[in-house]
């Protein structure tokens, strides 16, 4: 079997002088900080969720910090911006392992730009781990590709049953045409139809479009039982749920993880309560989950999309447990093989692993429904959540 590569790499939103002015030394010191390079979208169509994971990230590098590091080491932050593009991810990645000479990356955030670097990270035998990439296409990018982030080849075909399941029979989709959102439909649809259901339309948009009433307006013709949204971005997500309903169309929506974003529902605003999503979420029940959001909240003023607060909380500190075993920022080797070898029981779940391919192995999606506008938020989030562990 082939070793598989676990890299974890932590991001930040801002990064310190001190920091900038550690990258531009040779190699990693034994007394000096551990140095992760990050990916992270932080302009771009993930801008949004990008922000947020920074913040995240941030918040866990310094609680790692404050309480004395990994071993005395502090870690420091070396981030670039991946635009949620596959070029500039590669212009990100190169600047982080040329210049910087990091080979450990956290990131990058979208599965696009995942897909456009991974072939020169496993080239060179450098780290990617990513918290919010979920492409199935991943899996096969490589040994040194890792992800918390749940694979849509499995939460496609939650989503495919939870409209069989619901009655849907006759279905229509309209997803943004970037390999994320691509991807997600892919599975969701190739999962709706094995169980005998029927795509009847579809339509795809670039994701600078604002104004989606033609491409809908096809769609509704189709006489649908319901419409799925596949977006890469919540500013789209929640153009189109907004643009469905004052076209004075009621049919039933189902969507993902972004388009119930607290970006998304500002946008969409009464149009999206009764909306359905499949998507991450974090477990009421889970102290840890909960004492991350809380602690997120009163830092930054607002939680959303909370599953990926915690998805990078736990990945920074699995970086710190294996930098911890490595004693070596420089060691990729050592650092994939630690990802391969661990069992981690943190915010996202417990006792969950990495498999042979990277992909993370022990969680589930959930499925969840948008409250009215005067319900959201109340515990931070916009939806109910109506199925832990629904139909694999």
């Amino acid at each position: 079997m082939q070793a598989a590569v676990r890299k974890l790499a932590t991001w930040v939103g801002m990064v310190s002088l001190l920091a900038l002015a550690a990258a531009c030394g040779d190699g990693a010191s034994d007394a000096g900080p551990y140095r992760i390079g990050v990916l992270a979208s932080v302009t771009g169509a993930g801008e949004s969720y990008g922000t947020v994971i920074s913040q995240a990230v941030q918040m866990a590098v310094d609680e790692i910090n404050e309480a004395g590091g990994v071993d005395g080491r502090m870690l420091e932050i070396l981030v670039e911006d991946s635009k949620c593009s596959a070029q500039d991810a590669i212009t990100a990645y190169n600047k982080l392992t040329d210049v910087n000479g990091v080979k450990i990356i956290l990131g990058p955030t979208c599965s696009g730009a995942m897909l456009g670097v991974a072939p020169r990270a496993e080239q060179d035998g450098v780290v990617l781990f990513s918290g919010s990439t979920t492409n199935p296409d991943i899996a096969d990018a490589g040994d040194y590709i890792f992800r918390t982030a749940l694979s849509d080849a499995v939460g496609g075909v939650q989503a495919g049953n939870m409209l069989w399941n619901d009655g849907i029979r006759r279905l229509v989709t309209i997803t943004e045409a970037t390999d994320y959102a691509e991807g997600l439909r892919r599975t969701t649809a190739g999962q709706f139809e094995s169980r005998g259901g029927q795509v009847v339309a579809e339509e795809r948009y670039a994701s600078d479009t604002t104004d989606f009433r033609s491409q809908i307006e096809k769609l509704l013709d189709a006489n649908p039982d319901a419409l799925y949204i596949s977006a890469q971005s919540e500013f789209t997500a929640g153009t189109v749920v907004k643009q469905v309903r004052e076209l004075g169309s009621d049919v039933p929506l189902y969507a993902d993880v972004i388009t119930v974003g607290t970006t998304a529902l500002d946008i969409a605003g009464d149009a999206a309560t009764g909306l359905k999503a499949l998507t991450p979420v974090l477990d009421p029940a889970n102290t840890l989950a909960q004492t991350v959001l809380a602690n997120f909240r009163e830092r930054y003023g607002y939680v959303t999309l909370d599953w990926y607060i915690g998805s990078v909380y736990d990945d920074v500190h699995i970086t710190a447990e294996c930098l911890k075993q490595t004693g070596d920022d420089q060691d990729a080797d050592g650092f994939r093989d630690c990802l391969y070898d661990i069992t981690w029981t943190g915010a996202i779940g417990v006792d969950y692993r990495f498999d042979e391919r990277g992909d993370v192995v022990g969680l589930s999606k959930a499925i969840v429904e948008v409250l009215p506008v005067d319900e959201r938020f109340a515990d931070g989030l916009g939806f109910k959540i109506l199925d832990l562990s629904p139909e694999t």
